[in-house]
């Protein structure tokens, strides 16, 4: 993406071995970055280093040396290694202390999980440098920490990806806005999501569709395992026209786009099969092997999923198939548990035990064995029941085995998507 040219230039600080070994993947930096730069703020460097109080408290410093906001993430918890609160109070001069509300707060959390001891190490997270500013933790006991320098704000916050988006969706976006409202320029944005074609194929298409670029508007490309996001961003502009311009820029893109799109406020593809299924007064219920139960965790993962969702079987054998979806046994030995009929034979099977209007079944090889010259490691075959009207495909998907397994259940949400909309057809060998 095109940088922004913000007058507020900010710092990003990621703490944790994990991080550096390989153990963990710093997805917090990258979501950091983009929406840091989505709200006008110029990221200019970024820092991995250990959980180490030395390494901490010099990242901390280079990075107030180049910037007005520095924000660290990482290090805020309980354990002995978790050292960035004490690392940048002894930085900047403010000595810890036990704040009585954030003691508190912890204390609840636990009476809730119930726990009457609140335990030793959890008392550390209540300590807070001289003179914070506390972000509060919708979804966890640490808060986010605001220290001011006549340089910097710097601004600590807890390393689980779900309470810093949560901290930053709320109190910091606040925090932005009070300590940088004149410096920031207006900034307004657009994302639209498509899943099902490849990144670099869709910037290709998308090029194709606009020759001369896409103007004052910032075109970036987000792609994960489950599809691409394509987000429209302009500065410096009256929300009105911004919007004038995304609807033209949506336009023009549409011969590209709407193969690929779908609608769905938090981006996920599941809440809008939820939404789908919802207005055509529709339930499902899914039949997996080897996606594991993912396809039913991503649909419960939508707010409100009971009121089409009615529940799933994981039939990982072929004797779990027969048994419990009703798969032939004759369809199983002619075509193998990884085929279009056996597909097509879990989703109707569970529609039928459930006794919904639409089924998902989907069977493959996940790998990193079980591969065959004929059905090597990725081969999926997936398919999507609805009201006696069945659309199945098969794919050789690329990655690992979780790579593999999120393929597939985005693959089959979406055929489902698609056959609710009236957009999808039989394809694949003759059925058994």
């Amino acid at each position: 993406m095109i940088p922004l040219s913000g007058s507020v230039r900010a710092a990003i600080v990621a703490v944790g071995d994990e991080l550096l070994l390989g153990h963990t993947v710093d997805t917090n930096a990258a979501w950091l970055g983009l929406e840091l730069g989505t709200r006008g703020v110029l990221v200019v460097r970024r820092y991995t280093v250990s959980d180490e109080s030395e390494e901490i408290a010099w990242a901390v410093r280079d990075a107030m040396r180049v910037a007005e906001l520095v924000v660290v993430s990482g290090g805020l918890g309980p354990t002995p290694d978790d050292v960035t609160r004490d690392a940048v109070a002894d930085l900047l001069g403010r000595p810890l202390q036990t704040d009585p509300d954030v003691l508190e707060s912890i204390r609840v959390r636990f009476l809730e999980a119930g726990m009457q001891e609140l335990p030793e190490p959890n008392k550390r997270v209540a300590q807070v440098p001289e003179g914070a500013l506390k972000l509060p933790n919708p979804v966890g006991t640490a808060p986010g920490l605001v220290l001011e320098t006549p340089e910097s704000l710097v601004v600590l916050l807890p390393g689980v990806p779900r309470e810093l988006r949560s901290i930053v969706d709320g109190s910091f976006d606040e925090l932005l806005a009070r300590r940088f409202s004149e410096h920031l320029p207006p900034t307004c944005s657009r994302t639209v999501h498509t899943s099902g074609i490849p990144e670099s194929l869709l910037a290709q298409q998308v090029r194709g569709q606009l020759p001369e670029g896409a103007g004052v508007v910032t075109l970036a490309f987000l792609p994960d395992v489950r599809g691409v996001d394509l987000r429209f961003t302009v500065t410096s502009m009256e929300p009105a026209e911004a919007e004038r311009r995304f609807d033209e820029l949506e336009r023009r893109l549409e011969p590209v786009l709407e193969p690929w799109r779908f609608y769905a406020k938090r981006g996920d593809l599941a809440e809008a099969v939820v939404e789908a299924l919802r207005a055509r007064s529709a339930d499902l219920s899914v039949a997996e092997s080897c996606t594991g139960g993912l396809v039913a965790k991503r649909l419960t993962d939508v707010p409100g999923a009971s009121d089409v969702f009615r529940g799933g079987i994981v039939a990982y054998s072929n004797e779990a198939k027969i048994r419990h979806l009703g798969v032939d046994a004759v369809t199983l030995e002619e075509h193998g548990a990884v085929s279009a009929p056996v597909a097509e034979a879990m989703a109707a099977g569970a529609a039928r035990v459930f006794e919904t209007g639409a089924g998902i079944g989907v069977t493959g090889v996940a790998g990193p064995g079980g591969g065959s010259a004929e059905k090597p490691v990725g081969t999926v075959w997936y398919a999507a029941w609805f009201q006696d009207r069945v659309a199945v495909r098969g794919e050789r998907f690329p990655g690992d085995r979780e790579a593999v397994r999120e393929r597939s259940a985005q693959a089959a949400l979406l055929l489902l998507l698609r056959l609710l909309e009236g957009r999808a057809t039989y394809q694949g060998p003759p059925r058994g």
